[in-house]
């Protein structure tokens, strides 16, 4: 029998829902495991125990009503949660306890979840400094940043949810690292409200969860689509473009393995698999998204500058004091050419493939806590606004997680998870289910 704490939130949900498992009996169990693996993995920033016991108590006095009755969720330290902690991971913020819920998590919680904690992060969720949060399979290993803490969180069984954002590459990397699913949906779908953003035009809020079925119980529970397709029994009818990108060679032997690992099994389940390239306009996409988010992230962080400019990461105040050097009309430049590019792979999308599939990291997570990855196989994602699902696939030779990376069309948010549920399933059928993690208890 699944052990409580190891429950699906669609699971859960189901089972919470018919008076089968009480709001109290998950929540606790839920605390327990969090008691036992916390020294190791250090993935909370706050837990709130009693907090969320009451809230669990609450749940189970009424009939249960909302599509996340019960289910337990963790928040990424950028995002407000009331009475509660945010600090962003900074000495600027200390004892900052903001007095309403983030829009995200006011929505989650009005939909009956169960509010666990807040998650660490690396430093503004930008380039500061990193969470102390430890990878779920190897504690002496990167989670990933910046929503290190969320990712590690779910992976160890100590949330069946967790909320995250990307500005580049700070969901599906972290997701990728740690061995569990995660969806980045259309930039702009989910409101970031009371969420504290690096840059507004790209930042997205985002979840992490225990497989595509979860995703989608977040994705519908947030209204990202007006109509949900029906998921393909197999992959069968699908074009599937796949992008090695221009850093394959970065990508280790175990990342390189598990890509084209997964696009042997989907061309044997009956996928029409296309060799795909991008457009030689996208080659500067990466220069134009660090202009956005410098430029941004330079009036992000003003606030903090004026006030506290001695408190700040070196790295956070560079960006606040400009120390790039980027002005107005490179910001203006930089964002025309972004939104050139989507409308190129939104052609694209139509007219060759369906969906891509791409590497969601450089591999395995590296050694040590400083050095959370590289974005570069997520950032250019992210500038063109579109979805994205992490799905982890297997160990690599160091017995870390490796995983694959599917991009859908702007907008597309509900069909891309209907063919990540069929994608998955075929993946599973070929490789095997996803080892856990073997943290001693």
């Amino acid at each position: 029998m699944t052990p409580l704490h190891d429950l699906t939130a669609s699971d859960a949900a189901t089972r919470l829902q018919s008076g089968a498992l009480s709001c109290e009996a998950i929540t606790r169990a839920t605390l327990a495991r969090i008691d036992a693996l916390e020294p190791q993995v250090r993935a909370y920033a706050h837990l709130a125990t009693d907090e969320a016991l009451q809230q669990a108590r609450t749940l189970d006095q009424a009939p249960a009503q909302g599509a996340l009755h019960g289910v337990t969720i963790a928040v990424k330290d950028v995002i407000d949660v009331a009475g509660m902690p945010t600090t962003f991971n900074t000495p600027a913020y200390a004892g900052h306890r903001p007095g309403r819920d983030a829009a995200c998590v006011a929505t989650a919680r009005a939909l009956g979840a169960v509010i666990l904690g807040k998650t660490d992060t690396v430093e503004f969720g930008a380039n500061g400094r990193s969470a102390a949060t430890g990878n779920a399979y190897a504690p002496a290993h990167t989670p990933g940043g910046s929503s290190s803490g969320s990712a590690a969180a779910v992976a160890s069984g100590m949330a069946q949810i967790a909320f995250g954002t990307q500005t580049g590459g700070s969901i599906i990397r972290p997701a990728a690292y740690n061995g569990v699913h995660a969806f980045k949906p259309t930039h702009g779908l989910v409101c970031a409200e009371g969420a504290k953003v690096y840059a507004p035009s790209l930042d997205t809020i985002s979840w992490f969860a225990r497989g595509v079925a979860d995703l989608a119980l977040m994705a519908r529970a947030f209204r990202l689509a007006d109509a949900w397709p029906q998921a393909p029994a197999t992959p069968a009818a699908l074009r599937i473009g796949v992008y090695k990108g221009p850093h394959w060679d970065r990508v280790d032997a175990s990342g390189q393995a598990a890509l084209l690992r997964s696009a042997h099994a989907l061309a044997e389940a009956g996928a029409t698999l296309v060799d795909l390239s991008l457009p030689a306009s996208f080659d500067t996409l990466p220069q134009a998204q660090q202009v956005i988010i410098r430029a941004e992230g330079r009036r992000t962080f003003l606030s903090e500058l004026l006030a506290h400019p001695d408190q700040l990461n070196p790295n956070i105040r560079a960006t606040a004091e400009n120390a790039a050097g980027y002005r107005v009309p490179d910001l203006l430049r930089a964002q025309d050419q972004a939104g050139a590019a989507r409308r190129d792979f939104d052609a694209l999308l139509t007219q060759r493939v369906d969906l891509v599939l791409t590497p969601p990291s450089f591999g395995q997570a590296p050694a040590g806590l400083e050095d959370t990855g590289s974005p570069l196989c997520n950032s250019l994602w992210t500038l063109l606004h579109a979805p994205c699902v992490a799905i982890p696939t297997g160990l690599g030779d160091m017995g870390l997680p490796v995983g694959i990376q599917l991009v859908g069309p702007r907008g597309g948010d509900a069909q891309l998870l209907a063919w990540a549920e069929a994608i998955d399933a075929a993946l599973t059928a070929a490789q095997g289910p996803m080892p856990k993690p073997a943290l001693k208890t």
